[in-house]
C-alpha cells in the first residue's frame, strides 16, 4: 500500500469513529444520567461514579407510565400494519397497472411528506372532532398513517418495479387475481421493504410529539413522548432529570434491539431499486 492510500485509509476510520461518536454520546450520556441522582445530575462525567437503580424504580413504579408505553405500543403496531395494507396495494396499482398521471400521481404522494405537521395540525384537529375520535388511540392512528404513507408507498413502489414481470404473468396466466397476485406472489419478495418501511414507520409512531399532544388530553390515553414530558418534581420549579433519563432509555432500548435484529433488512430494503442489472 502507498502512503497516500494509508493516510486516506486512515482517514476514513478517523471520519466513521467521529460519526459514531457524535451519534452515540447522546445516548450513552443519557444511560449515565439515569443512574445518578441529587446533585450527581449536574457533575459532568463520561465514566459511571455509581449504579443507583432508583431512577427507574420511580419510572416502572407510575402505573400511568406504564400505561403510556402500553398505549405506544399498540398506536405504533396497528399505525404501521394499516400503513403497510394500504401501500401494499397502492404499491402495485403504481408499479403495475398503467393508466394516465401515474407518475405526477406519485411525485404527489411524495410532495405531501414534505409538509410540517403543524402546517396541517388544524385542519387534522377539526378533522379528528367531526370524526368523533379526540383522545382516543385511533386519532393517532389516523395522524400517524396519514404522514407514513407518502414514504411506504414510495418505498414499496420502487422495489416492487424491480421484481420480474414473468412472475406476474405467470401468475396471471394460472388465473391468479390481484390480490391473490400481491397476497401470494409479490408479497414474499417485499419483505426486506416491508420490515425497512414497518420499522421505521413503527419508529416515527412510536416518538411522535406533537399530535399525541394535540389530540389527547386523559393521561390514560396519552403515550411515552407525552408521558415524559409531562414528569413532575417534588415542586414547580423542580424538573426531574433522572427519571426522564431513566424512561428515555426504557423506552429506547427496544428500538435499538430492533434496528440491530432487521439490520440487514433494513439496508436490502433502503438500497431497494439503486442498483439495475
Amino acid at each position: 500500500m502507498t502512503a497516500s492510500s494509508i493516510f486516506w485509509n486512515v482517514m476514513f476510520y478517523i471520519g466513521v469513529a467521529l460519526v459514531v461518536l457524535i451519534a452515540v454520546f447522546p445516548f450513552y450520556y443519557a444511560v449515565l444520567s439515569s443512574f445518578e441522582t441529587g446533585t450527581d445530575l449536574f457533575r459532568v462525567n463520561y465514566l459511571p461514579q455509581s449504579w443507583d437503580f432508583s431512577n427507574y424504580e420511580t419510572v416502572l413504579g407510575r402505573a400511568s407510565f406504564l400505561r403510556s408505553v402500553l398505549n405506544s405500543v399498540f398506536v405504533a403496531t396497528v399505525t404501521v400494519l394499516a400503513a403497510l395494507l394500504l401501500a401494499v396495494t397502492a404499491s402495485y396499482a403504481l408499479a403495475r397497472v398503467r393508466f394516465r398521471g401515474r407518475g405526477l400521481l406519485l411525485l404527489t404522494i411524495l410532495a405531501v411528506s414534505m409538509f410540517p405537521q403543524i402546517a396541517v395540525l388544524s385542519g387534522l384537529y377539526e378533522l379528528i372532532n367531526w370524526l368523533g375520535l379526540y383522545n382516543t388511540p385511533w386519532a393517532l392512528i389516523i395522524s400517524y398513517t396519514i404522514f407514513t404513507l407518502p414514504f411506504t408507498v414510495w418505498v414499496l413502489t420502487t422495489f416492487m418495479r424491480d421484481l420480474p414481470v414473468e412472475i406476474e404473468e405467470a401468475a396471471i396466466v394460472d388465473g391468479a387475481s390481484p390480490w391473490v397476485i400481491i397476497t401470494k406472489v409479490f408479497l414474499p419478495l417485499l419483505w426486506p421493504a416491508m420490515v425497512t418501511t414497518g420499522l421505521l414507520a413503527f419508529i416515527g409512531a412510536w416518538n411522535e410529539f406533537l399530535f399525541a399532544l394535540t389530540f389527547t388530553i386523559d393521561e390514560t390515553q396519552r403515550t411515552v413522548p407525552v408521558a415524559i414530558a409531562n414528569f413532575s418534581g417534588a415542586s414547580v420549579q423542580e424538573i426531574p432529570w433522572g427519571p426522564i433519563m431513566a424512561a428515555s432509555v426504557v423506552v429506547t432500548v427496544p428500538l435499538i434491539i430492533l434496528v440491530l435484529v432487521f439490520q440487514r433488512k433494513i439496508v436490502a430494503g433502503l438500497t431497494a431499486g439503486g442498483v439495475k442489472g
